[in-house]
């Protein structure tokens, strides 16, 4: 069998299944499209706003996929292209879809609030406070590692900053174009679009490069890089949605398009043999260079491609906020994730081509991997190989930016709602007028200059003093605790309403099992090398260990008073 056979079959299963256990889900989920949204509910003009699906959809694509759907499938595929294949292909259409869209229908269902929200109402304040403060601290991570990885792409590569920028400048004026102007979107697309690919190649001809440009020292461009990534992100943490992200997410989401459209036909044309074993044994030695175990190695390598923690803090951050109809939440909470994981199988089909002694090498560096491995394949379409290669890598990039700039706002939605009092405490200003300064604090941080500010400064120290890198083993186990966290609260959420809550449960009960695995081995690995690591893991094994035992004392006890009622029918 070629990788382009195996391709076309795993595109045929996802396509499978959103029309099957998508349709489920909607029934699961009593999706109605007559039922108002939280974008017309609560209009402000700032972060709810009734989006059309096409663009809420390229802007929810694009701030979930980054490189992970690229990067995980290939540092699993060390283990073989088998298990990362059926990890894929399972976990996305059972875990991680079900996860995005249930997170996104929930939150919609309660006035566009984040999943901690839910979280109180089923499991008190100290829930929502713990589920808040956990995603907080992933959220500063995210934002200070992402930092760190596009300073240092925008200063090895100055093409890639030109291109970058010119996106940046280009989407408020389609902005103006479709609110001022009264553009279509299909009429402004026309135009801008092209402008997106233009900006491609105008950041090839005319790379950016502030070390003669601005006379600065080579040892300092990656500083100045972080200081304007810096202000970028706060301004679009607070910048109406409509002017920005939104519009930079759907043009950069065309290129991601281009990238899957020209990934495709290159694979067909190409027909890759598959090189790769199907199989390499339980423990293998990865692209850090030390044998590690499948399990729990394999399910927190391959995050967006299959589940991912991060995924949940979008959905319900800023796309429930936009959303036009409840009808919409399948293709963009669904659908969106199912395309990362079409993603994923092209990222392993990319390398599974390779002999072991090229794919050892090159995998040390996924999108690098990623990049050579479908432009290899694009020779088979007449295309340059080269110039495919950096359109490939810029594509990437760009999508590094809109991850970064979506994190930077989920955080300070994630500060805001963790100094909001408690759900329906209408006497909270009687009760701060007692503690002046508990309230001040507390009206503060409510505000979104000040919670962006925070946001942006803790995230820029840690990627100024080095402390992201240092804190990156920590990262995927964390996200992927993150995703069990928020299963929970669906579960719960399904339980309340007396639905077929299992579909949630069981998954969460897998992930919970693999993350807490990987976060102990995390501080087992680093126990005598690295006290941050091991702090941070320590804290979170506790903050998860407590939501999970506030989650079940709740299962628990609703379960059997429904036992109880039955048995009093009876």
């Amino acid at each position: 069998m070629t990788g382009s056979v195996l391709f076309c079959i795993c595109l045929a299963y996802f396509v499978l299944a959103y029309f099957t256990y998508g349709n489920f889900l909607k029934k699961l989920f009593s999706i109605d499209p007559k039922n108002p949204t939280p974008a017309h509910t609560n209009l402000d003009g700032v972060d709810y706003v009734p989006t059309k699906a096409p663009v809420l959809f390229g802007h929810h694509f694009a701030s979930i996929a980054g490189p992970g759907p690229i990067v995980g499938p290939i540092m699993a595929a060390y283990f073989g292209w088998l298990p990362a294949l059926i990890w894929i292909l399972v976990g996305c259409v059972f875990v991680g879809a079900f996860h995005d869209f249930a997170s996104l229908v929930i939150s919609v269902r309660n006035r566009g609030r984040s999943v901690s929200f839910v979280m109180e109402k089923m499991m008190g304040f100290t829930g929502r406070q713990l589920f808040l403060g956990f995603c907080l601290l992933c959220l500063v991570l995210v934002v200070a590692i992402f930092t760190l990885l596009i300073a240092g792409l925008f200063t090895k590569f100055p093409e890639v900053a030109t291109a970058s920028l010119l996106f940046i400048f280009l989407a408020p004026v389609f902005a103006f174009t479709t609110i001022n102007l009264n553009f279509s979107l299909k009429r402004a697309s026309v135009i801008f679009i092209p402008l997106v690919f233009l900006s491609v190649y105008l950041g090839e001809s005319f790379p950016l490069n502030v070390e003669t440009a601005f006379n600065i020292a080579p040892e300092n461009v990656k500083s100045f890089w972080i200081a304007v990534l810096a202000i970028y992100i706060f301004v679009a943490s607070v910048m109406p949605v409509q002017w920005l992200l939104q519009p930079r997410d759907y043009m950069n989401s065309w290129l991601l398009y281009a990238m899957l459209a020209l990934g495709f036909a290159s694979i067909l044309a190409y027909s890759p043999e598959i090189k790769m074993a199907s199989f390499e044994g339980f423990s293998a030695v990865t692209g850090d260079g030390k044998m590690t175990d499948m399990v729990p190695a394999l399910f927190i390598f391959i995050a967006c491609g299959a589940c991912s923690g991060f995924h949940a803090l979008v959905a319900s951050g800023t796309t429930s906020k936009q959303l036009n109809k409840e009808s919409d939440a399948l293709p963009i909470g669904y659908g969106s994730m199912l395309i990362e994981g079409v993603l994923g199988i092209m990222a392993l089909v990319a390398v599974m081509s390779m002999g072991n002694a090229e794919f050892t090498e090159l995998g040390k560096n996924p999108p690098a991997a990623f990049a050579t491995g479908i432009s290899n394949f694009c020779g088979a379409l007449g295309l340059n190989v080269s110039l495919a290669k950096v359109f490939i890598s810029l594509a990437i990039s760009a999508f590094m930016m809109t991850s970064l700039d979506t994190a930077t706002r989920l955080g300070r939605f994630v500060c805001q709602e963790l100094f909001m009092p408690k759900a329906g405490k209408e006497n909270v200003k009687s009760n701060e007028s007692k503690n002046a300064s508990v309230g001040l604090v507390r009206r503060a941080f409510m505000n979104k200059y000040v919670a962006s500010f925070s946001i942006v400064c803790v995230s820029m120290y840690m990627a100024l003093s080095g402390e992201a890198a240092s804190l990156w083993p920590i990262f995927g186990a964390s996200n992927q605790l993150m995703s069990a966290l928020t299963l929970l609260v669906i579960s719960l959420w399904l339980l309340s309403k007396n639905v077929n809550w299992m579909v949630a449960f069981v998954p969460m009960v897998f992930m919970l099992i693999m993350s807490l695995w990987g976060v102990s081995q995390v501080i087992s690995q680093q126990w005598n090398s690295s006290g941050v690591l091991v702090g941070l893991g320590f804290v979170l094994v506790v903050m998860a260990c407590m939501l999970v035992a506030l989650g079940l004392s709740v299962i628990v006890h609703t379960v059997k008073s429904r036992f109880a009622v039955r048995s009093a029918e009876a």
